[in-house]
């Protein structure tokens, strides 16, 4: 078989990593498509949701890095099914809530059926050997070949020669030599390539745009599953646990406070079936309560907003609740900060 008849899917997140890996492949003359998966728990998302970007345009960073790379990048909504990955993790959680061999297994999972459904040869990603201490040691690079159904046809080609030799490089597919043999949690060889391959404008490494994996995602998240069953975890839901300053009032009752004018604007969107509070007179924040509300938690609400509002050293403002078609105005004292951060999620 001619190599110019072998089709690789690549595994490309936007970082240096995935754009280095398929920068490889296509240097052995391999036609590559790329795959994003969105699993609705996105930092990148929440941040285009809420209008902190400074590329509008691009919906996804590995969007960007596919134009720059030159291959069609398929991205794959994949966020309901995510969900049972997130509550169920067979291997586990992270430091926070983030279930990282099992996400991988998922996610390849899905390559794989990309792969058989397009006819293309095999699977690779920009993991390398040792960087992150979750998923990517020698053992759980086994786990999630084999669990991923993708035992032989998936290679890494920052690390490939560290590894088992794949069945791409034994059908010669795929030239083991043009490989690389690289390992731990340093960056200079990836950068030195780079800089070789005229990769540029990429995201510097912060630990990834996974929300699962940041203290207050999973403390909030943790929270919600404390007080609300598991089939009332959606993405809709989820994407509300990266919004704002959140707050609990009691068992029943949670709030959600705007930090800006994107999350505002947001909350109000999103928010039609909630109650909503907002200051009158003073510039000031959107807050949702997403459960039922008696009229002394309806006021204890109206403080809160109120402490974050200009209007926060008056001893009375103006604050306007709204629930579909009911609303009112009431007259409150905003709440002090001590009492405030004692309901703090």
């Amino acid at each position: 078989m001619e190599k110019e008849q072998i089709k690789a899917i690549g595994m490309l997140s936007g970082g240096l990593d995935s754009r280095l890996a398929v920068r490889l492949i296509q240097h052995q003359g391999i036609e590559v498509t790329a795959l994003h998966f969105g699993t609705g728990f996105s930092i990148t998302d929440r941040n285009r949701q809420v209008g902190r970007t400074e590329k509008p345009s691009a919906y996804y960073e590995p969007l960007a890095a596919g134009a720059d790379l030159g291959v069609p990048v398929e991205v794959i909504d994949v966020s309901h099914e995510y969900i049972n990955v997130v509550l169920n993790p067979r291997h586990g959680y992270g430091s926070g809530m983030n279930p990282c061999v099992d996400c991988r297994i998922f996610l390849l999972q899905q390559a794989k059926a990309y792969m058989e459904e397009v006819g293309a040869h095999f699977v690779f990603t920009g993991e390398v050997l040792g960087q992150r201490p979750k998923s990517q040691k020698r053992d759980q690079l086994r786990i999630v070949e084999r669990e991923s159904g993708l035992a032989g046809f998936l290679l890494r080609p920052l690390s490939a020669k560290l590894l088992p030799v794949t069945i791409p490089e034994q059908k010669g597919w795929v030239d083991r030599e043009q490989l690389l043999a690289i390992s731990g949690r340093g960056r200079k060889e990836q950068i030195a390539l780079a800089e070789r391959f005229d990769i540029g404008d990429y995201p510097q490494p912060s630990g990834g745009c996974c929300w699962l994996i940041d203290r207050t995602f999973s403390r909030r998240l943790r929270d919600f599953l404390d007080h609300y069953p598991k089939e009332m975890v959606t993405p809709e839901r989820m994407a509300l646990l990266g919004v704002g300053r959140h707050f609990r009032l009691d068992e029943q009752t949670k709030v959600i406070v705007g930090r800006d004018e994107g999350e505002n604007d947001y909350l109000a969107r999103v928010g039609a079936d909630h109650w909503q509070f907002t200051t009158i007179d003073h510039p000031g924040p959107i807050a949702l309560a997403l459960d039922l509300l008696t009229p002394a938690l309806i006021e204890q609400v109206a403080g809160v907003v109120a402490s974050y509002s200009d209007g926060k050293h008056e001893s009375q403002i103006r604050v306007g609740v709204r629930r579909n078609t009911d609303v009112q105005t009431l007259t409150v004292a905003p709440l002090s900060r001590d009492a405030i951060a004692k309901m703090r999620i």
